[in-house]
């Protein structure tokens, strides 16, 4: 990648077209982003609704994370509290990659309401987000 080109991505935040997917500093893994670099950690959490619309909150507002089973994720700042329900939300979806340990560790970009119904015969490790509940 030419000078030019880092230049560019620092200034914009924009990869050019030609660099590979593998490039990516995270990893989509369905209901939620993952950055692979241990020393890469996103700025802020992008809470993608399954209308479209995103709310993000900065990671540095983020006073404390909470994972009850039943109750799903809940995360707290500046006296609000934003609650994430799913199945198997600090489930092992890969080898040390879980979405609650993510979230407390900075390495989840984004977290997005799944498409469709949690369906029965899903893997029993995998994540699934049903309702994010922003400001609850």
């Amino acid at each position: 990648m030419s000078g030019e080109s880092i230049l560019r991505q620092y200034l914009h935040g924009k990869r050019d077209a030609t660099e590979n997917a593998e490039d990516e500093p995270s990893d989509d893994l369905g209901s939620f982003g993952w950055y692979r670099g241990i020393r890469d950690h996103p700025k802020s959490i992008e809470l993608r609704k399954r209308d479209g619309s995103i709310v993000a909150i900065p990671y540095s507002w983020i006073e404390e994370f909470q994972f009850e089973p039943d109750a799903g994720i809940t995360l707290l700042y500046r006296g609000q509290k934003t609650r994430i329900i799913g199945v198997n939300l600090n489930a092992e979806v890969r080898p040390s990659v879980r979405l609650f340990e993510g979230l407390a560790r900075h390495r989840v970009p984004w977290v997005r309401e799944s498409v469709h119904p949690v369906a029965a015969s899903a893997a029993p490790t995998e994540t699934h987000v049903e309702r994010i509940d922003v400001s609850v």
